[in-house]
């Protein structure tokens, strides 16, 4: 078939067309959804890196609280919202990875419902302890656990987070029992242990050094494969003779159907404002660390991430309605 020299233009004017477009991208405020609510770990670090962001996007990043269900609600509304790359979902573990697991009914599907971004942050916990348990140490716990089977009372912010997952495994490791008290944010659930309403919790190594400072709770030890560098002097499970790691991670994510060009770009944003210093400092002061990642490779962490939470959901049978 001849082609003529108008054919041809037309045509490699359709075939850029697109790239034309996606390079003016994004050409509106792009808005991040936080599943949680305000001054949490996520809401935090989110809070950071998206004004980081506006610079090489060329648009503000703006954020916007919406808590429940472990997550889901917000993540939900995302799921839902028109896949043009302006409405993001600041996910994590509990919506990504352990939601699908623990929810019979769930208003998403984690994997066909979203287009990865990129990881950004990875977050290990610290056990901290009410002072009215009278424990200096995680041996000293554990003994407190064993005079009082299911008498002593942990916070989590809901049932199956990693808060409370991280407890029970401990809990299993171990062979105690303590009684739940599923609150419905970090903050909440912190606040009732320094209080004396709740005995222990396990909470972001940020959160926990901030409510360990003035002594109102003691740190047992951290949840991580090493030591936190904001909590030196806090063993390890594993030091402390519990072969058990716990954590969280948060990354963004779009609808499902939102351009590969949308995502790589987002990526790249956030990859760039990671390295600012005033980000790098909050994330510092937050025990959290910095770890940004191409969509394709988010992908295969989250689904990563979903079969390890898998055996320890089924042991300890949760399941919501």
């Amino acid at each position: 078939m001849k082609i003529n020299r108008r054919t041809a233009i037309l045509a490699a004017a359709a075939l850029a067309a697109p790239r034309l477009a996606w390079a003016a991208f994004p050409d509106r405020p792009v808005r991040v959804i936080v599943p949680w609510p305000p001054g949490a770990l996520a809401d935090v670090v989110m809070r950071s890196i998206a004004q980081a962001m506006a610079g090489p996007l060329g648009q503000p990043v703006v954020v916007e609280n919406r808590p429940g269900a472990t997550g889901a609600l917000g993540t939900e509304a995302v799921a839902r919202a028109a896949p043009d790359g302006h409405t993001l979902i600041l996910g994590n573990a509990e919506t990504h990875a352990i939601n699908p697991l623990v929810y019979r009914r769930l208003a998403y599907d984690p994997v066909r419902d979203f287009s990865p971004v990129s990881l950004f942050a990875r977050a290990p916990f610290a056990l901290a302890v009410g002072q009215n348990m009278g424990v200096t140490d995680l041996a000293g716990f554990l003994s407190k656990l064993r005079e009082a089977p299911g008498r002593v009372s942990y916070a989590s912010w809901g049932v199956g987070s990693t808060s409370h997952l991280t407890m029970e495994l401990l809990l299993k490791a171990a062979g105690l029992e303590a009684l739940h008290a599923p609150f419905t944010g970090q903050a909440p659930g912190i606040t009732a242990v320094i209080g004396g309403q709740v005995d222990c919790m396990f909470l972001t190594a940020g959160g926990a050094e901030a409510a360990a400072r003035d002594g109102r709770v003691k740190l047992l030890a951290v949840s991580a494969a090493e030591r936190v560098p904001l909590l030196p002097q806090v063993p390890t499970l594993r030091e402390a003779g519990v072969a058990v790691e716990g954590g969280n991670w948060f990354g963004l994510l779009g609808p499902a159907r939102m351009p590969a060009e949308a995502a790589e770009k987002l990526a790249q944003a956030m990859a760039e404002a990671a390295r600012a210093p005033a980000v790098q400092e909050v994330f510092r002061a937050q025990a959290a660390v910095l770890s940004t990642n191409t969509p394709a490779e988010f992908a295969r962490f989250i689904a990563e991430d979903r079969a390890r939470w898998e055996a320890p959901v089924k042991a300890l049978d949760i399941r919501i309605d």
